[in-house]
């Protein structure tokens, strides 16, 4: 029998370009390094009772650049960097799915949130994504969840294409922090 998980709000967030610095297809675990200032942001939000998890796509897999294994040693070198910090996720969530096979895992399709609200508990309505790139604002608009969109990564770029609705536009992850902080301190009636 499985166990009810209590649904509370969570952060989703975006791996590469948002908590870590951006690589093309990265597949190597040493060339792991937290975006300036994550590791304190994330422990912030986790301080607010928010849960935190990340939800990636990974083509790189299915484009046969680098393996599940791989992908596994790089987001232990992620976990071991924000343990360090005082940070531990709640979840990794990640799709090794290319574009062209049409999956529902793969951002902005909703079955990477779908899993995490079975498992963790992740409330998609009282939660946030928080991404650099289109498919992270995708997603947490079909959940229903408050979107914001970091200027690293890719971010800049997809912020002057006026199909991409964000909620909020912030410059890193200290400041989607900042802003997640303000609206939970406003929900909250503080």
């Amino acid at each position: 029998m499985n166990a009810v998980v209590s649904k509370r709000p969570f952060v989703v967030l975006d791996r590469d370009g948002t908590v870590i610095t951006w690589h093309n297809y990265l597949s190597n675990p040493d060339q792991v390094e937290l975006i300036s200032g994550a590791a304190a942001s994330l422990r912030a939000l986790s301080q607010l009772g928010l849960g935190l998890i990340i939800a990636t796509n990974q083509s790189g897999i299915g484009r046969g650049y680098f393996d599940q294994l791989t992908l596994g040693q790089i987001h232990e070198r992620l976990c071991s960097l924000l343990e360090t910090e005082g940070v531990r996720l709640d979840g990794i969530y990640f799709c090794p799915h290319t574009p062209e096979e049409v999956c529902h895992c793969r951002k902005p399709e909703i079955g990477m949130v779908e899993k995490a609200t079975s498992q963790v508990g992740l409330d998609p309505t009282s939660s946030f994504v928080v991404g650099d790139n289109w498919s992270d604002i995708g997603l947490g608009s079909r959940v229903g969840a408050t979107t914001l969109l970091v200027r690293t990564g890719y971010g800049r770029r997809v912020e002057t294409d006026s199909t991409v609705k964000p909620n909020y536009v912030v410059d890193d992850i200290t400041q989607a922090a900042s802003v997640i902080e303000q609206l939970m301190k406003h929900k909250q009636g503080r």
